[in-house]
């Protein structure tokens, strides 16, 4: 059973139709929007701020959301993936975008629509990712604008598949309510 914990009076609040894997914690002052999914070993912090997600937000397995205490929120927009392993830290990330595995997001970064942070970048605290951008590397930077193709073939693609992995796992999303 996923580990679901209040913490100052405050209990994570799930929309619906989501899955959260039995190994999963989601602990605080989090509110999750339809469709969600918190994979296995992901961790999404809600202690020392808010976090605030929309519908669609696919939290891989490995992959942490955590707060900065009376600093930085989370907030993150719908039809989002964070990939595998990956952190995302006090920060703001809009909608139709993929942080890629591994990629570590810091505190007060604003991540705007239709954008992609590649697989192992880290984008350092205070960056502003432009919106229909691919940024990698460490520190990343910006490598190129994103095509609609992209934007439907692998931001789209990568949110839809993880409502279908969801679905698979039936008896666990009726555990999660």
């Amino acid at each position: 059973m996923a580990y679901i914990l209040t913490v100052l009076n405050k209990t994570p609040n799930m929309g619906n139709n989501c899955f959260i894997a039995p190994n999963a914690t989601i602990a605080g002052d989090v509110v999750m929007g339809n469709e969600c999914s918190i994979w296995f070993n992901a961790v999404v912090r809600g202690d020392v701020n808010y976090i605030k997600m929309g519908n669609k937000v696919n939290v891989q397995d490995g992959a942490v959301i955590h707060c900065t205490y009376q600093k930085n929120a989370t907030n993150i927009g719908n039809n989002v993936s964070i990939g595998h392993n990956a952190i995302v830290h006090g920060c703001t990330i809009h909608d139709n975008v993929l942080v890629g595995m591994g990629a570590i997001v810091m505190d007060r970064c604003i991540v705007h629509s239709n954008s992609i942070i590649a697989a192992g970048a880290v984008v350092l605290e205070g960056t502003v990712i432009e919106e229909g951008s691919i940024y990698a590397g460490v520190p990343a930077k910006k490598v190129k604008e994103i095509s609609q193709d992209l934007i439907k073939g692998e931001i789209d693609r990568i949110a839809n598949n993880y409502i279908q992995y969801a679905s698979w796992f039936e008896k666990y999303n009726d555990a999660a309510k």
